[in-house]
This record gives structure tokens, C-alpha cells and sequence, in this order.
């Protein structure tokens, strides 16, 4: 279990840096840990390291947590989203299917961008798109894995798709925002 971080914030060091050697210098000896933390606080301005503490962990409660903040920037991987751009023409048709899991899951979700939202698709209907959108000739490939990889849903008797409304990984919007 980690250890509660006790920030301490000084307008002056140098006040600071006085306040503790004119405390240090009354001193015999050196103070233990808890004095020691005890005359910081007080150099600080505060009554004693309890004090420093308790604001310490009002400021923390007061403070946004993770969640309340947007989440964390995910980092794009350029060398990744270079390869499986490449499996696209220029006119943003997949032109073959990557052959590592990670980039075949990559051009799928830039085939899936394509497909129209909250709409239902028959089979017929969705292959008709699917043969739109790539060269090599396999539609029925990419309408399962679009369906295995959860960016569409389809009934059990494979009649109707559904795109999967769903926020893109960092790296697969970037893609879409490539193609």
C-alpha cells in the first residue's frame, strides 16, 4: 500500500531555508523523523506536521479526481498506423488485408467509420457496402470480422447489421482521420 503524498508548497524558500536552521539551532543533536517533519511544517507556516497533513488532505478531496478530468491522452503509435495505412489506396479502399491481428483490427475500424449509424443493414446490404469499400475481393471476410472484432452486431440469423456505436481507440481514429 502506498504512503498518502503530503505536498508542501512554500511562497519563499529562502523563509523557509531561515526558518529551519533558527529551529535547527536550538536543537542538541539531530531531531528524529517525526520532529523533523514537525519543524518542516512549522517552517512552513503551519502549527505542526498533523496540521500540514489535514490541509493536505482537504486540498486532495477538494481537488478534481481522474475521472472527473478528461482521461489521459492515449499515445498514437506512428510506426503501427504507417503499416496498416499503407494496406489503403489512395482513394481510401483496403486495398489488401494486413496479415498481424492489431492492423486487420485497425482497418476494420476504419471500414467501420464508413458504415452508416443506427441503421439496419441486411446482408445483402452490408456486402454491397463492404465490396465498396476494399479491392481483394473477400466481403464476407471483413462483414465477420467486422462482427468478431464487436463493431457490428447482427442477429443470430445473420440478416440484419447493426454498426456499434463506439468511441475509437487513439490510434484507430487516427487512422480514419488518415483514410
Amino acid at each position: 500500500m502506498s504512503r498518502p503524498q503530503n505536498p508542501l508548497q512554500v511562497d519563499d524558500v529562502s523563509s523557509l531555508a531561515r526558518a529551519l536552521r533558527a529551529q535547527l539551532l536550538t536543537r542538541d543533536g539531530v531531531p528524529g523523523h517525526v520532529e523533523l517533519l514537525n519543524i518542516l511544517a512549522r517552517a512552513a507556516g503551519r502549527r505542526n506536521f498533523q496540521t500540514l497533513r489535514a490541509e493536505a488532505a482537504v486540498g486532495a478531496a477538494a481537488a478534481p479526481t481522474p475521472q472527473q478530468n478528461e482521461p489521459p491522452v492515449e499515445p498514437v503509435d506512428s510506426r503501427t498506423l504507417e503499416r496498416v495505412r499503407r494496406c489503403f489506396g489512395p482513394e481510401g479502399r483496403l486495398e489488401r488485408w494486413p496479415s498481424k491481428r492489431g492492423d486487420q483490427v485497425l482497418a476494420l475500424w476504419a471500414l467501420w467509420s464508413k458504415l452508416p449509424s443506427k441503421v439496419v443493414l441486411t446482408e445483402q446490404e452490408i456486402s454491397q457496402r463492404l465490396k465498396g469499400l476494399h479491392d481483394f475481393g473477400d466481403h464476407a471476410l471483413l462483414r465477420r470480422e467486422l462482427f468478431n472484432a464487436g463493431l457490428v452486431h447482427r442477429t443470430s440469423d445473420c440478416r440484419e447489421y447493426r454498426r456499434v456505436e463506439q468511441p475509437p481507440s487513439a490510434d484507430a481514429a487516427a487512422l480514419i482521420g488518415m483514410i
